[in-house]
């Protein structure tokens, strides 16, 4: 009998195995994700077939490489759209698609967008799908996450999702998840939001090594920098934000954000509302022309490690939410619920960021608390690193 429990043990942990594809494994709270576990391997070469890989039931462990263009593949949809900024698409702005009613009373004009971008591939539970080189792009549609767990997505890009228009396409959506892990992932030149996570529960998520690449063709600030980062509006999200990007750990969503860059942005970088717990740690901000944090009364963060780099505004004016900035002189507040003193952030031709609070310290218990570098040691490394820049 003890044979056979040693033996059914062994085929267990061999079906939970992560896939030799995937470089590393999870940090933070995504520990433990095997995406397609020890499924065998698929070679993918075309925009349909990615789309069917993706969206199809039980474990896959997918490879792409090169370009996957799918701006055309369905074709045209017509929306329409105001114009509340200074500039206009065509003068490097953006137009605001009424997807909402958000135009109000501004006059409406029908605008031309590419289908593909306004949403993405509707990725299945148990899947890895993993970027060959440092040239992989999904070219005109991003990924969506709802209702599934056990996902790894690494080492590619997703870039030119109808920047134009406002509401024109997210680069990665999570809503009601656990246990997925973002990691050397690119993203850039969107019509809205690189990520966004929604009302409901995303839980144990890990997003690293990434780069937030806020240069834009299309700004709705209207100086090339874009204005839509990261939205956290989950109800008890828990996330890490950790390194080169943002590293979120919200109270009913996990999200580990490790070793990330968010570059060029003018606000949202991150709305920090929805009841979220936001733990980021070395991460680099650099040149932000707006504010960096903005959110309601429930966001909660605690920023340690962190590099601010051409950043006037931290904090934006009026933010009623919790907030806890790691110096010299406070570090050791961490103790009692890290079993560490937390690492001082940096600030170069940066605004200040006078918060301390540490009230909501107590909901960090029990969860996964990353290790923490000086923020000077980070500042080359992280904006090098992060993105999809493996070279296998």
């Amino acid at each position: 009998m003890k044979a056979f429990v040693l033996v059914a043990l062994a085929i267990a942990q061999l079906a939970a195995a992560q896939s030799s594809i995937v470089t590393g494994t999870a940090p933070g709270f995504a520990a433990g994700v095997t995406g397609g576990g020890s499924a065998p391997t698929t070679f993918i070469s075309t925009t349909a077939e990615l789309i069917t890989a993706l969206e199809s039931s039980g474990p896959m462990n997918i490879v792409i490489g090169g370009t996957f263009d799918f701006r055309g593949t369905e074709g045209t949809t017509t929306l329409p759209s105001c114009f509340p900024y200074t500039c206009v698409p065509s003068a490097g702005g953006q137009g605001l698609l009424n997807t909402l009613d958000g135009c109000g009373s501004l006059p409406l004009t029908n605008v031309v967008l590419d289908t593909a971008g306004i949403e993405g591939i509707n990725v299945q539970s148990d899947k890895t799908l993993v970027g060959l080189g440092t040239n992989t792009q999904l070219i005109g549609k991003g990924l969506r996450f709802v209702d599934v767990s056990n996902i790894i997505i690494q080492n590619i890009e997703i870039t030119n999702l109808n920047p134009e228009y406002v509401w024109g396409g997210d680069a990665l959506v999570f809503s009601g998840t656990s246990k997925i892990w973002i990691d050397h992932v690119t993203t850039s030149l969107l019509g809205r939001q690189h990520y966004s996570f929604g009302e409901s529960s995303d839980d144990l998520i890990t997003i690293s090594n990434s780069f937030i690449n806020g240069v834009t063709t299309n700004s709705a600030t209207c100086d090339g920098h874009t204005y839509w980062g990261l939205e956290l509006v989950g109800s008890g999200d828990r996330i890490t934000f950790y390194s080169p990007f943002v590293l979120i750990h919200p109270r009913i969503v996990d999200h580990l954000f490790t070793e990330n860059y968010v570059l060029n942005t003018s606000g949202r970088s991150p709305a920090l509302s929805g009841n979220t717990l936001f733990h980021a740690v070395n991460n680099v901000w650099e040149n932000n022309s707006g504010h960096l944090i903005e959110g309601t009364a429930d966001g909660m963060g605690v920023y340690e490690g962190n590099a601010f780099i051409n950043t006037p505004t931290v904090v934006v004016d009026g933010f009623v939410g919790q907030l806890y900035d790691a110096t010299t002189a406070n570090a050791a507040q961490c103790v009692a619920e890290f079993k560490r003193d937390c690492v001082a952030n940096s600030f170069s031709n940066a605004g200040a960021f006078p918060e301390d609070q540490t009230g909501f310290f107590a909901d960090f218990n029990g969860l996964t608390i990353v290790s923490a570098a000086s923020a000077a040691s980070i500042v080359s490394t992280v904006p090098a690193s992060a993105g999809n820049t493996l070279p296998t």
